[in-house]
C-alpha cells in the first residue's frame, strides 16, 4: 500500500490544492488530524469541506484533541458529506488512555462495511463498563477540560514573556508548541531539572520547537518556575 505525505503550509494549514495534485485515481483514503499534532492548531473547516467535496474517496478526520478546541466537531457535517469519517478517542479529555478505546463515526453505509470486517469481539466488557462509567460523569469531564483550558492560557501567557521563546503557536489541544532559540539546549536544561518535554525539531516546519503538555496546576507552577529560572541562561 503506497503512502503519500503532503506538507502543511507555513501557517500549519492544509494545502488543499497540493493535496489534490498529489492524489490520483488509485487514492482511496486521505487522513487528516485536526486539531493537529504537534502543531496543536485546528484546520480551517472551509478547507476541509473543499477537500471533502472534491475527493471521491474517504476523508478520515482524526479528532483526538477536539474536546480542547473552540471549533465544532466535523461530526456535525456527516449528513452533508457521505465520504466523511470522524474518529475520536477516550485517551485525551476523558483521561482513559489505558483502556485503548476509540470511536468511529460515519454514514450508515460506511459503518455497515466496517461492521462486516471488524473482529466480532473487539471491545471487551470491562473496557465497555469503564468507558460508560466515565462518559456518565459529564459535569466532571467538562470541569476538568475547563480547568485545563485555564491552565493552558496561563502557560501561554508565561511562555510569551520568556526571552528565549521566539513564538508561541495558537493551541486547540492539551499541549502548546513553542519556537525557541535553541531547542536542544532548552530541552536538556529542562531535563536536568526533572521536566520532560518533546523536542519536535525533527518534524517538518517545526525547527527549534518544543511541545509542552499542559499538566496539573502544581505541575504547571513547577514548570513556570523552572522556565523563568532559565531566562538568563
Amino acid at each position: 500500500i503506497e503512502n503519500r505525505e503532503v506538507l502543511l503550509r507555513n501557517d500549519f494549514q492544509p494545502d488543499v490544492d497540493l493535496i489534490l495534485k498529489t492524489i490520483d485515481g488509485h487514492t482511496k483514503i486521505i487522513f487528516i488530524c485536526s486539531p493537529n499534532n504537534p502543531t496543536a492548531n485546528s484546520f480551517d473547516v472551509k478547507k476541509l469541506e473543499a477537500l471533502l467535496g472534491k475527493f471521491n474517496g474517504l476523508v478520515v478526520i482524526d479528532e483526538a484533541y477536539i474536546d480542547f478546541s473552540a471549533n465544532e466537531s466535523l461530526v456535525l457535517r456527516l449528513a452533508n458529506f457521505p465520504n466523511l469519517v470522524v474518529t475520536q478517542t477516550l485517551s485525551k479529555a476523558y483521561g482513559m488512555a489505558g483502556i485503548r478505546l476509540g470511536i468511529c463515526m460515519a454514514s450508515p453505509e460506511i459503518i455497515k462495511v466496517l461492521n462486516k470486517i471488524k473482529p466480532p469481539y473487539n471491545v471487551n466488557e470491562l473496557t465497555q463498563q469503564r468507558a460508560l462509567d466515565r462518559i456518565a460523569k459529564t459535569d466532571l469531564i467538562k470541569a476538568e477540560v475547563a480547568e485545563l483550558l485555564r491552565q493552558r492560557s496561563l502557560l501561554e501567557s508565561v511562555l510569551r514573556q520568556l526571552p528565549f521563546v521566539k513564538q508561541t503557536y495558537p493551541s486547540d489541544s492539551n499541549f502548546i508548541l513553542v519556537k525557541v532559540d535553541d531547542a536542544e539546549k532548552r530541552y536538556e536544561q529542562l531535563l536536568l531539572r526533572g521536566i520532560v518535554v518533546r523536542n519536535r525539531s525533527s518534524q517538518p516546519l517545526c525547527e527549534n520547537t518544543l511541545r509542552f503538555t499542559v499538566g496539573t496546576p502544581n505541575e504547571n507552577l513547577k514548570l513556570i518556575e523552572v522556565l523563568k529560572s532559565l531566562a538568563n541562561e
